[in-house]
C-alpha cells in the first residue's frame, strides 16, 4: 500500500496557507449520497445533521462508526447523520452551511478567525493531544529532545514550516542550528538516510517505519513545547445559538460512541476496514494499530476527571499559546465555547463514567 500524504492538518498549518483558506468558496460539494448514516426515523425530532470528517474514512472516526452502528446518533433523536469524508479543515463547509458540525483543528479554526473573521467556535475535542513529532531513527538521528535537533537535517513539508518553526521557537532552538530539508509527505528520505528526522504523525508515519522494520524515536510536539487540540468539534456560531439542544444531542451520542471506541480498538478497526471505509483497500495490521495510536491521544488525566472531549482552562491556554507561536493571535473566548460539554456531563453525569 503506498504511503499517504501527511493528512488533512498538512494545507492546514501553514499561518499563510490558512490565511488563503476559500471561505469566499464556500460553494463547496454537497454531502455524498454514500454517506452512512442512521436510517431508523421513528421517534426522530432532530432531523439529519452532516458531519464534516477532516480525513478519508479511516480508523481515526472509530467513535463516528460506533455511533452510528450501535444507534446511539438515532437515541438522540436524529433521523441520520451523514459522514461526509476530506479531506478538508471543515471551516468552508460549516460557512456555506452544507455541515453542521465539522472535524478539524485547533490550527485551522484559529487561523479560520483570526485572520478571515469565521464565526466559528470549538466546542469539544477528541484528541486532547496533537500527533506532530519529529520522527527518526534509532540507528540515525536518535532525536529524543529538541536538542538532538542541533546539527540534523530535518525533512519538513512546505505546509508544515510555520509549524515546525513554531515548535523551534517553543524550545529554544534556533533554524541556523540544524538544516531544514524540503520533504514529500513519504517518510522514504529518511528511511533512506537522507535526513536525521522527519516531520511526521505518530498515528501514520511513525507506524508505517515501524512497520518496515526499522526502530524509531519520536519527539512528539505536544509533550515538547507545542500542544494544542486536534479533530475539534465546531460549529458555527449561528447553530451553537439556535440548536444548542441538537448539539448537545449529538455530543451524547459520540461520547458513547467515543467510548465504544477506547473499549473495543479491535471492533474500531473492523469498523472502518469492513464497513465505513471498505473501498480505500485500508492495511489491517496498519489500522490497528492507528486505532491504538488514536486512542492514547484521545485519553488524559483530565478526560478521566472531567470527561471526553473536555478542554481543560489550562489546555485551552496552552493551545493559545502555540498557535501564537504559529502566527495567529487569538484570544480562548474567541476560539472555545464548552458550555454545551458542561451542559451534557451536569444534565448526563452516567456518561463521566
Amino acid at each position: 500500500m503506498s504511503p499517504r500524504p501527511t493528512r488533512r492538518l498538512a494545507a492546514a498549518l501553514s499561518a499563510l496557507t490558512l490565511a488563503s483558506l476559500a471561505l469566499s468558496a464556500c460553494a463547496t460539494a454537497a454531502p455524498d449520497a454514500s454517506a452512512t448514516g442512521s436510517s431508523d426515523t421513528d421517534g426522530a425530532d432532530l432531523g439529519e445533521l452532516t458531519v464534516q470528517l477532516s480525513w478519508i474514512k479511516n480508523e481515526e472516526f472509530a467513535g463516528e462508526y460506533f455511533a452510528d452502528t450501535n444507534g446511539y446518533f438515532t437515541e438522540a433523536g436524529f433521523s441520520s447523520v451523514n459522514l461526509v469524508a476530506g479531506p478538508s479543515t471543515g471551516i468552508p463547509e460549516l460557512v456555506g452551511g452544507t455541515a453542521d458540525v465539522s472535524i478539524s483543528n485547533a490550527v485551522a479554526v484559529g487561523a479560520a478567525v483570526a485572520n478571515e473573521g469565521a464565526p466559528v467556535k470549538i466546542i469539544g475535542t477528541t484528541l486532547q493531544k496533537n500527533p506532530f513529532t519529529v520522527l527518526s531513527l534509532q540507528e540515525g538521528g536518535d532525536i529524543a529532545t529538541a536538542d538532538d535537533l542541533k546539527g540534523k537535517k530535518i525533512g519538513v513539508q512546505d505546509s508544515n514550516l510555520s509549524l515546525f518553526n513554531a515548535f523551534l521557537a517553543a524550545n529554544d532552538v534556533d533554524a541556523s542550528e540544524l538544516e531544514i530539508v524540503p520533504v514529500q509527505y513519504d517518510p522514504a528520505p529518511l528511511m533512506n538516510g537522507e535526513v536525521d528526522g522527519f516531520m511526521a504523525y505518530l498515528t501514520n508515519e511513525a507506524i508505517s517505519v515501524e512497520q518496515a522494520g526499522l526502530a524509531t524515536t519520536n519527539l512528539p510536539f505536544a509533550d515538547n513545547g507545542l500542544p494544542f487540540v486536534a479533530e475539534t468539534f465546531t460549529v458555527t456560531d449561528e447553530t451553537l445559538e439556535s440548536d444548542r439542544e441538537a448539539l448537545k444531542a449529538f455530543l451524547v451520542a459520540e461520547i458513547k460512541g467515543w467510548q465504544d471506541a477506547l473499549a473495543d480498538p479491535d471492533e474500531g478497526a473492523r469498523l472502518a476496514l469492513e464497513v465505513y471505509g471498505l473501498d480505500l483497500d485500508l492495511d489491517p495490521e496498519k489500522t490497528l494499530a492507528g486505532m491504538l495510536a488514536t486512542n492514547a491521544l484521545i485519553v488524559t488525566d483530565e478526560t478521566d476527571s472531567n470527561g471526553l472531549f473536555t478542554i481543560s482552562d489550562n489546555l485551552q491556554a496552552e493551545t493559545v499559546t502555540s498557535l501564537a507561536r504559529a502566527g495567529i493571535e487569538i484570544e480562548a473566548a474567541d476560539l472555545f465555547d464548552l458550555s454545551l460539554l458542561a451542559e451534557v456531563y451536569e444534565e448526563n453525569p452516567d456518561l463521566l463514567g
